[in-house]
């Protein structure tokens, strides 16, 4: 008999799906007892999924749901005791309406309800817009299991201690206050905690600092899949009253982790991904080096694009492929998740492709297996044109000298024929949806066009900068599924769309022409997301690009100028763009950031 384990159940909810958990758990519970296993914790809010968003706020029924089944789930629990996540209505007459809470249950009965004291409202989490913040009691916190009095906390909870933080969220610490007034001999904190860069950095040396300053083990719990935007690494885990890391579970995938929280000889410790462990102790800086990220970020989207799929019941995909840097990478990555078969890729030349960028779409295609098909565009784009200009000419005879001496009009009409394509393969085949292959850096500048290349049921790699993009690409042909894929090719020509001519080369236009080096762009999204820092302050700092390029004064000013004008006019493109997966330590996606479009910056 293992009465001295305790099974962390690392599973994958559905948000919603109330009878899918419930039965994950169940399973999890009897495969417990089965191995004689006395007490099982699952993740935060298990029952309801997390995170619920406004689907609460709208349809209450989904927590009465909730509930019967928690109380269902209660009666298996003979034997066998459970810390269980799940949703509570506030029955006071203030307040929000709901509860975040965890039901400890023994001998078949609920014995205890904890409400969620501390919620987050920051980056991708908005749990104060529909949960009440519950006074913090200690003594409710203990719970009975083997002889051992278990101090619980919820995610959050976690994260607020003032030695660790220079400036704690929050007015309280709750660990601080449970293990000074409750001495608990662990601690086990119920997570769903989303992945991101640096966050592994952040959450062990965390939960190894409290586990050490208060000389008490920490067992950690953690959801895994993907919700959205949102993905879990799972990654569960637990540390010793000195600090050491004694267990940890699989990362990415659901895991049976039974420890004993004692004993870290009978423990299994899981890796990491490859290159996680060196960010441990790093500095905050930017790098042109990210093999440190580069299997989680493969990781992350992967099981986005899996989970985003299956959970709401699309099968295949369909993009476009351009020969370039942005679709080969979201090829692959499509071909991985999903298996190459349920893959359609998709050439829409136009007058100004080149050849060698049709022959890479090609390669790349046949390299991964995927379905492969070449359409010709010049009939769609010539026939919108003339349309076009008949009725631009009318126009101007309302309107005057109001058009653009200028226009984008023969750039967009390419991406958006390309995008009618897409989407006519996805309304006549079932289960299909087409894919937006824009990158972060492309994003930023509203390099990207509506309706266009960002057009599509997912985005993959939209808060991917291209740099990394590139690095990315080869780490895949080096090391994932399918190897040596992306030509060579597509690795080493400079990036550009190929929708209009250079008059001063009177070649296709290449990205850096219009926008300013990706090694420099992709530095200025990162001090900004990380640094905050205003242009005035860029100025003044030295850039890597500026360690191997001369840069005039005036040409970094230039670049930061454009840089600002056109990410305040990219606002209103970041506002359709579809859900993709958030892999950066900061995101433009909406789950995280919302601007409004009507603002005015000064960088």
């Amino acid at each position: 008999m293992q009465t001295d384990t305790i099974l962390l159940a690392q599973l994958n909810p559905i948000v919603g799906d109330i009878e899918y958990n419930y039965n994950k758990a169940v399973d999890y519970l009897n495969c417990a007892k089965a191995q004689g296993i006395k007490f099982v914790v699952y993740p935060e809010l298990f029952l309801l999924g997390y995170p619920p968003i406004d689907l609460i706020e709208r349809y209450p029924l989904i927590v009465e749901e909730n509930i019967i089944y928690l109380e269902k789930f209660a009666k298996q629990c003979v034997g066998t005791s459970a810390l269980i996540g799940f949703c509570e209505f506030n029955k006071s007459d203030r307040g929000k309406k709901y509860y975040n809470s965890v039901a400890f249950i023994q001998d078949g009965v609920i014995k205890k309800i904890i409400r969620k004291s501390l919620l987050p409202v920051y980056s991708e989490f908005s749990e104060a817009r529909y949960f009440e913040a519950a006074p913090f009691v200690s003594s409710q916190r203990i719970v009975e299991f083997n002889d051992c009095r278990v101090g619980v906390v919820i995610c959050e909870e976690s994260w607020n201690d003032d030695t660790f933080f220079k400036k704690p969220m929050y007015s309280f610490d709750p660990v601080e206050i449970l293990v000074k007034e409750q001495k608990p001999d662990f601690i086990i904190n119920l997570s769903a905690s989303p992945t991101r860069a640096k966050k592994e950095q952040l959450l062990n040396n965390m939960l190894s600092h409290c586990a050490k300053k208060y000389s008490t083990p920490i067992l950690y719990v953690n959801q895994t899949g993907s919700t959205d935007c949102i993905t879990f690494c799972g990654a569960s885990r637990a540390y010793g009253s000195n600090g050491e890391l004694i267990a940890r579970a699989k990362s990415y995938e659901e895991d049976f982790f039974a420890i004993v929280p004692y004993k870290s000889k009978k423990n299994r410790i899981e890796p990491l991904p490859n290159g996680v462990e060196k960010t441990l102790n790093s500095q905050k800086e930017f790098t042109l080096d990210y093999d440190w990220d580069l299997e989680r970020t493969y990781l992350t989207i992967t099981n986005a694009i899996k989970d985003y799929f299956e959970k709401n019941g699309f099968k295949r995909a369909v993009l476009g492929l351009s020969g370039g840097l942005d679709s080969s990478c979201c090829a692959y990555l499509l071909a991985c998740a999903l298996g190459p078969k349920n893959v359609l890729g998709v050439s829409m030349p136009s007058k100004i492709t080149s050849a060698q960028s049709k022959s890479d779409a090609k390669e790349l295609a046949n390299n991964l297996g995927i379905n492969f098909f070449e359409i010709p565009i010049k009939d769609m784009v010539d026939a919108s044109l003339s349309t076009f200009n008949k009725l631009f000419d009318e126009i101007q005879t309302k309107w005057g000298d109001y058009r653009y001496k200028e226009p984008l009009t023969f750039d967009n009409i390419q991406a958006r024929s390309r995008a009618m394509i897409l989407w006519g393969v996805s309304n006549e085949f079932s289960s299909t949806i087409p894919i937006a292959t824009s990158d972060k850096s492309e994003l930023y500048m509203g390099y990207a066009t509506i309706n266009g290349d960002m057009s599509g049921g997912f985005a993959p790699v939209c808060d991917v900068t291209k740099t990394k993009l590139f690095a990315l690409a080869r780490w895949m042909n080096n090391n994932a599924l399918i190897k040596n894929a992306i030509p060579e090719a597509v690795l080493i020509k400079p990036p550009g769309a190929e929708l209009a001519i250079n008059p001063k080369t009177g070649k296709p236009l290449l990205a850096e022409e219009a926008l300013m080096p990706y090694e420099f762009l992709d530095e200025v999204i990162w001090r900004l997301e990380n640094l905050q820092q205003k242009a005035q302050e860029m100025l003044k700092e030295k850039f890597l690009y500026e360690k191997t390029h001369k840069l005039s004064f005036e040409n970094k000013k230039m670049w930061l100028d454009k840089f600002a004008k056109r990410v305040q006019f990219a606002q209103f493109k970041w506002s359709i763009m579809p859900p993709g997966p958030i892999v950066d330590s900061r995101s433009i996606v909406r789950a995280e950031y919302i601007q409004p479009i009507a603002s005015k910056l000064k960088f």
